[in-house]
């Protein structure tokens, strides 16, 4: 049975507000924008519900990869670094959700199953396929959360957790951005079948993100 990966590390960068315990009254990670247009608040929660999806799936992807290349030393600790700074992520915008009550999508199961699926199948593929996977998934969500901090431009700015929320995807897009570099430098791009691992694995994220938007 899989069992949820859980952060227990320390963080810096914006983030940390969300995972110190100190901070927990502080309005920036508390409340939400009470007035919102409607067409805020829908981007608001769908943003949300994508992103904690997004990074439910990420961590069991490394969560598969980890259970068949876990042994190898380079290519293991490779993946736990990455697993690590995800496990970050995902108890984050677990955080977020309650903060701006919205619920998870409703494909939460489908997303930890096939997100092990993906990472288990491609690392028995071999090392570079473990790359190339992480570099087409890295790639479609640097690229998603690019698109996010363009839709909230049209967020109201003088609520606290605005600003914060903004500082806090671009710091997990540029850790999603390492993470492909980091599988660039490790021959993703040697994998057999390398363009069509990517364009299929690439074309599911962007399935995955449209349901989990609606759903």
């Amino acid at each position: 049975m899989l069992s949820a990966p859980i952060y227990t590390g320390s963080t810096g960068n914006p983030s940390a507000v969300y995972l110190d315990i100190s901070k927990e009254q502080d309005p920036s990670v508390r409340t939400t924008p009470e007035q919102l247009r409607k067409g805020q608040r829908r981007a608001l929660e769908s943003a949300l519900r994508v992103d904690q999806a997004g990074e439910l799936a990420a961590n069991y992807i490394y969560m598969g990869q980890k259970a068949v290349l876990g042994r190898d030393p380079v290519t293991g600790s490779l993946i736990q670094e990455m697993w690590d700074q995800e496990k970050k992520h995902l108890a984050v915008m677990n955080k977020l959700q309650v903060q701006h009550q919205v619920r998870p999508t409703m494909l939460w199961n489908v997303a930890l199953v096939a997100g092990y699926g993906l990472g288990a199948v491609t690392a028995l593929m071999g090392r570079e396929a473990a790359m190339a996977c992480t570099e087409a998934v890295e790639t479609i969500i640097g690229e998603h959360y690019d698109d996010q901090l363009k839709e909230m431009e049209d967020l109201p700015t003088s609520h606290p957790s605005v600003p914060l929320l903004r500082k806090v995807i671009v710091e997990f897009r540029d850790d999603e951005l390492e993470h492909l570099n980091i599988a660039v430098e490790n021959y993703s791009q040697r994998a057999p079948a390398h363009a069509l691992l990517s364009t299929v694995v690439g074309a599911g994220c962007k399935v995955a993100i449209e349901l989990c938007k609606r759903f």
